[in-house]
Parts: structure tokens; sequence; C-alpha cells
């Protein structure tokens, strides 16, 4: 029976308790000890006598940057759809967060600032404020403290394949670690009933796929360009009248030296700031050059930068967004997945990330509580997910194809979908109605079909008419 693919995300995204849970595997190994692999281990203790995360970093028992994540220092959402998820998977998670420092926000002190312009407060979305760290450590704490989990610090080095399906995953030694169960051995072989691809954009997932004979999927990419620039300031107090603000401008055929700025207040007492711009322009890498460009954004910019500078400013490039789809292929082994950003892996400043990640873990725990046969490929699981990356690759995708200096690959039926973006965009800032559609697909609280009802997209264009302003040239 079809399903749209709106009602398919809603149920993704539902906030009920998960129940029906049943053990359907023996020893399931996650590679990728991140966000998306602590989740998708999560999700698995459900469902496996035992779960192993193998990771090549040594995970800190705190909040702490590790090699394996060096965009960790930049500015991390989780959306209103994750937080949701990480409710559903961890009971009385914000409470927990919010205790370590974290600033759970509501809509009425988030700000939005379209080309210097405050936008209407949507009433509906709200935040969980942290850094990276902070967040990946919570979740990494109360996934471990799961009796059948359990993390091995190793190099994957790839898959073993037996009639059909994956059987277990090649391990050898961290280069210079010089201890713990793989100096001993060159290289062996952790026995798996299931496997999950959570080791990232470097995925080698589909090289191992191909060596054994298996398809390799595609990968598409859409060329960003986008540096990061983020600085760490002391905050004043500890219960900021305004939690988050990002502030946006319109794309221009020369790009702005700030494209966006995001602030948010984050656990000990500080503010993260990260600007972002876009082409050849040289990074933002000093004291003064950041605080001179906050000094021309909204004043709670210039207000944060007044304090004191904790670290030297952090940069960060991504030359694109890209995808590879598995559902695609025709030939698949059975008991094996990718998720996270080793599927797809969206321009950061969107700050969809983690919480498409966390929506892929819900649509795992779907497939395995749907008593899947596990001697078939997991097409269930693939359509199922297929559904969340689209949705964040459209709204993405976009944004970014509206951008003059972005030159393609154009999906059919963009101008009108562009012009259609751009109708909901500018009524969203004036217009509180418009704002709480447009907000909760941005927020990945709804899918982005749901824009497409006659009388949302009328009450836009009347919005749009009668505000008077021009629509912007594309130069």
């Amino acid at each position: 029976m079809f399903e749209s693919a709106a009602r398919v995300f809603a149920r993704l995204g539902t906030d009920e308790p998960i129940t029906g849970t049943e053990v359907v595997v023996g020893r399931a190994v996650v590679l990728g000890g991140s966000l998306a692999g602590l989740l998708a281990a999560r999700v698995l203790s459900d469902h496996a006598e035992s779960v192993v995360i193998v990771e090549r970093d040594a995970l800190p028992s705190t909040a702490a940057r590790r090699p394996g994540t060096p965009h960790a220092g930049q500015l991390h959402t989780l959306m209103h759809g994750g937080r949701m998820q990480l409710r559903r998977f961890f009971p009385g998670f914000e409470d927990e967060a919010e205790a370590g420092g974290a600033i759970v926000s509501s809509p009425y002190n988030i700000r939005a600032y379209a080309d210097g312009v405050p936008k209407v407060s949507d009433g509906t979305m709200g935040l969980l404020s942290s850094s990276r760290p902070f967040l990946e450590a919570l979740v990494r704490r109360r996934t471990l403290a799961l009796p059948n989990v359990k993390v091995l610090t190793c190099r994957v080095k790839g898959l073993q394949f037996r009639d059909g399906a994956v059987t277990g995953v090649r391990c050898g030694p961290v280069p210079g670690s010089g201890e713990g169960a793989g100096a001993a051995a060159e290289e062996w072989v952790e026995d798996a009933d299931f496997v999950v691809d959570a080791t990232g954009r470097a995925s080698k997932l589909g090289d191992w796929l191909e060596a054994a004979g298996w398809e390799r999927p595609a990968m598409r990419r859409m060329l960003i360009d986008i540096d990061y620039a983020t600085g760490y300031f002391r905050r004043t107090t500890s219960t900021p009248e305004l939690a988050a603000a990002i502030a946006y401008r319109t794309p221009t055929a020369t790009p702005p030296r700030v494209a966006s700025g995001a602030i948010t207040a984050i656990e000990d007492d500080r503010w993260l700031i990260t600007l972002a711009n876009y082409g050849k322009q040289p990074p933002i890498r000093t004291l003064e050059e950041f605080r001179k460009l906050c000094g021309e954004l909204p004043p709670v910019y210039r207000e944060a930068v007044s304090g004191e500078a904790l670290e030297d400013i952090l940069t960060y490039h991504q030359a694109d967004s890209r995808r590879r789809d598995y559902h695609l292929l025709k030939r698949f082994p059975a008991r094996l997945i990718a998720i996270g950003d080793a599927v797809a892996s969206f321009n950061p400043v969107y700050g969809q990330g983690m919480s498409s990640a966390a929506l892929q873990a819900s649509a795992l725990s779907e497939y395995l509580r749907s008593a899947p046969d596990l001697r078939a490929p997991a097409r269930d699981f693939l359509a199922l997910q297929r559904v969340v990356v689209d949705a964040a690759w459209q709204i993405s995708g976009s944004a970014d194809l509206a951008r003059p200096d972005v030159d393609g690959p154009y999906p059919r039926g963009h101008r009108l979908t562009t012009w259609f973006a751009e109708q909901m965009a500018r009524a969203s800032i004036t217009d509180r109605d418009v704002a709480v559609r447009f907000n909760s697909v941005t927020y990945m609280r709804s899918h982005p079909s749901s824009l497409a009802a006659p009388s949302t997209l009328l009450r836009a264009l009347r919005v749009n008419l009668t505000s008077g302003k021009p629509q912007r040239e594309r130069g």
C-alpha cells in the first residue's frame, strides 16, 4: 500500500515511546563512535544480544574534541526533529543536558535575521544549545551505560561476506597505539550478525563492497566551497535573554564576507559564534577580523564578542555536500546498512547533520521492530532512510542552488521549486502562520512536501504581494 513521504517522515519523527522491541540478532557491530554510530548502537541494544562499537579514536570520558571529528569545534545545532528522537532513545535526556549546562531554548529566546531584518517568531520550535563535544559525550555516556554495549578501539580494514550477507569486520591495530588488543595481531575478524557503517564522509564501504564483488554506490556531489570560522567567548550571565540567533544574507553574484552568522549560548557560560562565507575568499582567522565582522551583524553578536576570547579562532572548510544512494543498488548484502554522513552529508550551515542521523536511527528502530527477514538485504530500512535523506537533501540543496556561485547539478523542476522556496522564505519573515510551516520543515519536524498545500502557497503569495517588496535580482 502506498504511503506518502510526508506520512513516513511524520511517523519516524514521532515522540511516542519505543515499544515492541525484541532480540533478532546475536552480535551487532557499529563502525564509528560519533553521534550517528552511538545512536545506531542505542537502537541495536534493543534488538541484539551484544553491540560492539568499533572506533579508531580512544573515546574520551568527558566532553572533549578528538582527531576523528575535526569539525567538532564548530557550531552544531540539534534541531527540533533531532531533539525529539533523543528524548525517545534516552528518557530524561534534556533534563540531564540542562543540568550539565546546556541551554534548552524556547522559540521566544531564539532570533533569526534576514538581511538584518528580524524574522517573526514561529512560537513553536526550540533548540538544545551546547557544544558538539558536550552533546556527544552525554549520548556516549548514556549509550555505553547499556549492559550489552561496549567499545573496541581498532582500525577497520574491511568486511567479510559469506552467502550473500556480511559476517564480520576485518580489524587491525591503530597506527602508533603500541598496545591493546590490536597490537598483538596484524589483522583479525570481529564476527558480526549485523553491521552498521557510521564512519562518516570518508566512508570506505563502497570500496569494500566493490572489492568483494558487490556494486558500489555512485556518489553525488554538490560543490559548496564553504569556510567556517568559530570563536568562543566568555558569557557574563548564566541565563541570557537571547539563547541563540542566526543572521543570513541573500546570496548575490559577489558573495559577502559573511554569508551567515550563528550564535548560541552553550555550557560553561560561553558564547559559541560561527561565521560562514563562500567562494574563494580567505578564511577568517584573526580575532580582530572576527570581532570586526561580528560588529556588522545584529547587536547580540557585538555584545558577545566584547567578552573574553577563550581560545583562538577555529576554521573549517567543506568543499561539497555528498550523497551515496545505497537504495539504488540492485545487489546489496544482507545484514548491512550505512547511516549518517556515511550516506549523506549536507552543507553544515543548515544544521541538519545530527537531526538527520537521529531520524535515520528512528528508521533503523522501525525496521528492526517490523520482524524483518534478515536473510535479505535491508531494503525496507533503505526506503525509510531515503525519506529522511531526501528531505534534508532537498532543503539544503534548494538553498544552495539558489546561490549564483553554485553550478548544479540541477534537479528536474529546479526553477519552479526555487521560486516556490523563495516565496515561502520571504513570507516567513513577517507572517507567523507561514513561519510555523516553513520552520517546521527547516527544523526537520515536517517533510518539505507539507509546504505544497495550496492554502500555504496562496497565503505566502498574498503576504509577499502585500509587503510590496520587489523580488531580489539574481546577479
